[in-house]
């Protein structure tokens, strides 16, 4: 125990000279760091409670997707038995999760199953005695349906977040169907919240002109058509309060690849580009409406509904409207990232000014650092020359445990301060374990090395049970917790590991150093 093969000496003087040499840079400012060489510029994240910022959680409402589905279906289903002149009753409406409607004729059955088929293979059919049909997505496909959506919607709110230039975001699932964003740093959260909420969902679809919205809300609305309102944000004053629209979707936005904020006549619009499926879509719809309006649709809200002039080839286009410079530019960054496939609803919400981030920093290290001047003291009160030794070890672990968060790009939260300073204490806690241990053996009336040997021996497999049950503790933490609790497992799990090595290593290391130059009669414990 006492006799240090020179490769492990090297490896001990090189994890120390690890710990100063990246645990440094965190003393500068960012301004500063900018200066030093490029593997010297990581710095520990700091988490909101420390930097300020926004924390919000979402649930994604995987009903409206399923919602969004059926509708698309009963449009394809509808067209599919009037072509094929299958009658049936009930109005193929669609409920909550299911189609249903009465089929006229029972000797068409299997050729309705092979349309279904066509139209979505996932669908199943049902048929009572009654001759009622019901279509219905099984459990497995409706899981498959809704993880997707989830993790589509994570993926375009991480794109919607890095367009906005924040850096380090935190955006990941919590639970089956909920979203966590932790975004630090940010000045206006209520744009945030804008651009993550808006669901961005573009549409291109043809006004009906043989009915009014008038006529609509009497109840004379044609099969096939719904009536939509005029955004209030870009409609004119003359302009009715809505529309009637076909149902049917002309051209997607799902097959947009580009979309920039631009001026028109002195106004701010939203000039997009179709993929090569897009622009075929367009310039074939434009071609055969030419002198009929056409309808811009976001989520569900008619932006302009402009006639169609002149076949548009090219699959470009302009989106107008009384735009701001910023609303345009908010449109455009959302249309670029692409639409949610379901709306988010806020579960949670904080957020914390940089004021109150700054102050958190400030007495958590002060905290952090009173704590650590007093354990020192203690040691040199109570062991003397040895606690000086314990004092050397826990600074190296102090820095090894920063350059290692720095490295890892782990974030740093206020209750991963507090578990920094756990960790520290547990640190000591070794040492003064192996110290006892050494006393009871100078009692038993060992000689000097006789008796390091034992204490650090003996005491070893009681320091290795704590840290064990300590890090196992730290480990379920980290994966039943959430946020600020993940912050205090991760300090902590990683300060348990380090401190074995700063008690048992560089403890040792410095004591057998000691020995070998001094030769002591005695031990000064």
């Amino acid at each position: 125990m006492l006799y240090f093969q020179p490769w492990k000496i090297i490896l001990i003087a090189l994890t120390c000279l690890f710990g100063v040499v990246f645990s440094i840079p965190n003393l500068f400012s960012p301004e500063t760091l900018g200066h030093l060489p490029g593997f010297l510029q990581k710095q520990v994240s700091l988490g909101l409670d420390l930097r300020g910022g926004s924390y919000l959680l979402y649930q994604v409402d995987t009903k409206a997707t399923l919602k969004d589905r059926l509708n698309t279906v009963v449009e394809t289903i509808r067209t599919s038995f009037r072509d094929n002149k299958i009658s049936y009753a009930g109005g193929l409406n669609p409920a909550e999760d299911h189609i249903s409607f009465a089929l006229s004729d029972q000797a068409q059955l299997d050729q309705v199953k092979k349309l279904i088929k066509e139209a979505d293979a996932e669908l199943t059919l049902t048929t009572s005695d009654k001759g009622e049909t019901t279509l219905r997505y099984s459990q497995k496909a409706l899981d498959d349906r809704e993880r997707q959506a989830v993790d589509q919607a994570i993926e375009i709110v991480r794109r919607r977040i890095d367009s906005t230039g924040v850096k380090e975001p935190t955006i990941q699932r919590e639970g089956h169907n909920r979203i966590l964003v932790q975004v630090p740093g940010i000045d206006d959260p209520e744009r945030l919240k804008r651009v993550i909420g808006t669901t961005a969902k573009l549409t291109f679809r043809l006004v009906d002109q043989n009915v009014t919205a008038e006529d609509a809300l009497h109840g004379h609305l044609p099969p096939g058509d719904e009536v939509l309102p005029l955004d209030p944000a870009t409609r004119r004053k003359d302009e009715a309060p809505g529309l009637v629209v076909k149902r049917r979707i002309e051209v997607s936005g799902d097959t947009l690849i580009d979309a920039q904020p631009s001026f028109q006549d002195s106004q701010a619009v939203v000039s997009f580009t179709f993929d090569a499926i897009g622009a075929k879509r367009f310039g074939k719809t434009t071609e055969e409406n030419v002198g009929k309006p056409f309808a811009i649709v976001l989520d569900n809200k008619i932006i302009s509904a402009p006639n169609i002039r002149e076949p548009i080839q090219g699959g470009r286009g302009i989106i107008s409207g009384n735009f701001t410079v910023q609303s345009a530019n908010d449109l455009a960054l959302l249309l670029r990232a692409g639409a949610l496939p379901a709306p988010l609803t806020i579960l949670e919400e904080r957020t914390v000014g940089p004021g109150l981030g700054a102050d958190s920093i400030r007495k958590g290290t002060t905290a952090c650092f009173v704590g650590v001047g007093l354990v020192a003291v203690f040691m040199i009160l109570f062991y003397g020359l040895f606690g000086i030794f314990a004092d050397v070890a826990l600074l190296f672990n102090g820095a090894i445990l920063v350059a290692s968060l720095s490295v890892l790009g782990a974030t740093l939260t206020l209750p991963g301060i507090a578990g920094i300073a756990l960790t520290m204490g547990m640190a000591v806690d070794a040492n003064v374990l192996i110290y006892e241990r050494i006393r009871e053996e100078i009692r038993a009336g060992r000689s000097v090395m006789s008796a390091l040997e034992a204490g650090f021996k003996r005491a070893f497999g009681t320091i290795l049970d704590s840290h064990v049950t300590t890090l196992v503790a730290g480990t379920l933490l980290y994966e039943l917790g959430s946020g600020p609790v993940r912050g205090f497992a991760v300090t902590l799990s990683i300060g348990v590991l380090i401190s074995l090595f700063s008690a048992i290593l560089v403890t040792r290391l410095q004591i057998v150093v000691w020995l070998r130059r001094f030769k002591p009669k005695s031990i000064p414990l």
